[in-house]
């Protein structure tokens, strides 16, 4: 009987240990180091944004860019409106607002404070730091000329290439 009961008292120490420890190593962990670039950042990915831009109260010229924006999961969440639509706004806000950007001149623009400019604008707005980047994929400018030269080409059918370049219209 004290053979039992000496065997009862041990398989209630193993089990009372195994709950212990299972219980300490299912506690709070040391947080993991975050990726070296953007860890735990959404990427999102706007479709192509076009904005016209005016010069002496006519338009020049068409701004084309589509965006990949680094934005905090959290507070993405907490958004009432969709991010892409205050991220375009805000594109439209921002090249608005600052009408000395001039596209057509590639050597005096600065990607970098187009990008900066963007995201503190929409951060701004939103009153917390919800794009910690703004990336471009692409970025095009196209004056009204370009456009109305390659819709005559389009509708004619003489858009045809030879080395990278448009082939001239023969009449």
């Amino acid at each position: 009987m004290i053979k039992f009961v000496v065997a009862a008292l041990w398989l209630v120490a193993v089990t009372l240990g195994t709950v212990i420890f299972s219980f300490s190593m299912s506690g709070p962990k040391a947080k993991a180091p975050e990726p070296a670039f953007f860890g735990g950042l959404d990427y999102v990915k706007t479709d192509i944004i076009s904005v016209p831009l005016m010069k002496d109260e006519e338009v020049y010229g068409y701004f084309l860019t589509r965006l990949v924006y680094t934005v905090e999961p959290a507070v993405m969440k907490t958004l009432s409106l969709p991010a892409d639509a205050l991220l375009v706004d805000q594109v439209y806000t921002y090249l608005y607002a600052n009408p000395q950007i001039d596209f057509a001149d590639y050597a005096r623009l600065d990607l970098d404070k187009l990008r900066n400019g963007i995201r503190d604008s929409v951060n701004k707005r939103v009153g917390k730091e919800l794009i910690h980047d703004v990336l471009i994929e692409q970025i095009d400018f196209l004056t009204k000329a370009e456009i109305r030269d390659n819709t005559i080409r389009r509708r004619t059918g003489t858009i045809e290439r030879t080395e990278g370049k448009p082939a001239p219209v023969v009449h």
